[in-house]
């Protein structure tokens, strides 16, 4: 990428410039006399103006102003706070959902290729509506206690009515229109048996949120198990996501019966319960979470299966203590896994590795970790479970090569 040292861009500078291609992290390529731009709300191929938002030594930000030229794949967003100066929670909602997921498949391809060194043919699937679609969202009033999201980059807060990425059952044009404290964090959660939580945090702090409203603990049925979430338990937003992540990773993982699996970052057991009823009674599945919240929750949800042990702590720190497995299923948060894990892993010597991701630039670096220890990429899927926005989860299956 080129250098921004001879640039003479300015922060409030108007260009005009032909956008080039996607980048990951849900902005637009452009460039300047040499100068790499990162754009919002673009298209590749569109020529437009385009106006200076931030300066730096690598790259520089800005934002669409006028198209002048605009791509066939451009729709009015359906949202009426998306838009440059508006709630920076949804950046795609220019882009027909169709072409959103192109975009996302090519920068899956892109960082494969630019960090693993390899090439990767993948589409991005769809897997609901690209609204409605969020049961577990954040918030926040402004100091007059108007609910909003905050700007892109920004803390400012955009008050707002209503948001049409959440589920119904969130409720959230009711909670809109109720009289709120100001400077506070709203997380609401519905879950699909029809529960819904409402917590409250102070913006400024590290005050833990308290409920305010709605059981502690949610339901989540998936698959015909029932699952106890708490409040602050990781669980995934988007309402159709559980199942379908838990059929592609059964269908990559092809279990048998009294095999040992580890399901490492497992959360409060959300792959266990697939796994466990797969590997049957002889089967056993260590689970593995930070969170000791989440495990609370795994222990309630597991309480009738002595073939499941689960541990709270760091997965790198407490893999060493596992002395094999069969297969390793590992959900890890953004950042990825990481080496030292990638390395512990490898050393259980699996039959496959099956891993859940939702950046493609950390599964990419740790695709590379994988082929070090001679774990290869065999399958990989994508999905869009977060329409309107530049987020992907990806489900990969990494196979032993055989060593003579």
């Amino acid at each position: 990428m080129a250098s921004n040292k001879s640039s003479t861009l300015k922060t409030g500078d108007l260009i005009e410039v032909t956008i080039e291609k996607v980048a990951h992290g849900g902005h637009f390529i452009a460039r300047h006399e040499g100068a790499v731009i990162f754009v919002r709300h673009a298209i590749p191929g569109e020529r437009c103006t385009i106006e200076v938002t931030s300066t730096g030594s690598s790259f520089n930000r800005a934002d669409v102003i006028e198209v002048h030229e605009k791509s066939e794949h451009r729709v009015d967003a359906p949202c009426k706070f998306a838009h440059r100066s508006g709630c920076g929670g949804c950046d795609f909602q220019h882009i027909n959902p169709e072409f959103q997921r192109v975009l996302k498949s090519d920068v899956i391809k892109e960082q494969f290729s630019r960090i693993a060194k390899m090439q990767v043919e993948v589409q991005v699937e769809e897997v609901s509506e690209s609204t409605h679609w969020r049961t577990r969202a954040i918030a926040t009033t402004n100091r007059h206690g108007k609910l909003g999201f905050y700007k892109s980059r920004s803390h400012t807060v955009v008050q707002v009515d209503d948001c049409l990425i959440c589920v119904e059952g969130m409720k959230l044009k009711e909670i809109a229109a109720s009289h709120l404290k100001g400077d506070m964090r709203i997380e609401v959660s519905a879950s699909n048996t029809g529960e819904r939580t409402i917590a409250l945090a102070p913006t400024r702090g590290e005050e833990k949120a308290r409920i305010s409203e709605g059981p502690v603990v949610l339901h989540e049925n998936v698959l015909g198990k029932v699952l106890e979430v708490s409040q602050a338990s990781f669980w995934q937003s988007n309402e159709n996501a559980p199942e379908v992540l838990t059929k592609a990773v059964l269908e990559f993982a092809q279990l048998k019966s009294g095999e040992h699996v580890l399901d490492l970052y497992g959360g409060v057991g959300l792959f266990t319960a697939a796994i466990v009823e797969a590997v049957g009674p002889a089967g056993h599945v260590d689970l593995i979470e930070g969170s000791k919240i989440a495990t609370a929750d795994a222990a309630r949800n597991f309480v009738n299966n002595p073939n499941v042990t689960i541990a709270t702590g760091d997965v790198a720190k407490l893999l060493p203590r596992i002395t094999a497995a069969d297969v390793v299923v590992l959900d890890p948060p953004r950042d990825g896994a990481g080496k030292d894990a990638i390395a512990h892993i490898a050393r259980l010597a699996p039959r496959s590795v099956v891993y859940v991701a939702c950046d493609p630039a950390a599964l990419a670096r740790d695709t590379a970790y994988l082929a070090d220890h001679s774990y290869s990429l065999s399958e990989i899927r994508a999905f869009d479970l977060f329409p309107m926005t530049h987020h992907i989860e990806c489900v990969a299956l990494y196979t032993r090569a055989e060593v003579s």
